[in-house]
């Protein structure tokens, strides 16, 4: 054999070598991610569950406040209807003590 073929064969020999060595390299982080894998999925899902529930509750809160709104104004209304029966009573009561003072003198 001659000089270039002892460079040749040397050659693709660490060439080989190192792709296999990366191909092993790569292959054992592609297993330790795929182990990692199902860890990372339930961590982002607990995330995103924690996520949702936080956002039902304020959607919750939000509703809920809206409704307190419409509660009140509609209990105002009803209180103001209310109070102005009871003044219109209570000025019937000043009439009716008037006409009757006046029919005593």
């Amino acid at each position: 054999m001659t000089n270039s073929d002892y460079l040749l064969k040397a050659a693709l020999k660490k060439v080989t070598e190192k792709l296999n060595e990366i191909v092993v390299e790569k292959i054992e982080e592609a297993t330790n991610i795929a182990q990692d894998a199902p860890e990372i999925l339930k961590k982002e899902f607990d995330i995103l569950k924690e996520s949702i529930i936080e956002e039902a509750s304020r959607m919750e809160k939000a509703e809920n406040i809206q409704e307190n709104k419409s509660t009140n104004t509609y209990q105002d209304s009803k209180i103001k209807k209310a109070l102005n029966e009871i003044e219109y009573i209570n000025k019937q009561i000043d009439l009716f003590n008037k006409t009757i003072n006046n029919q005593i003198k």
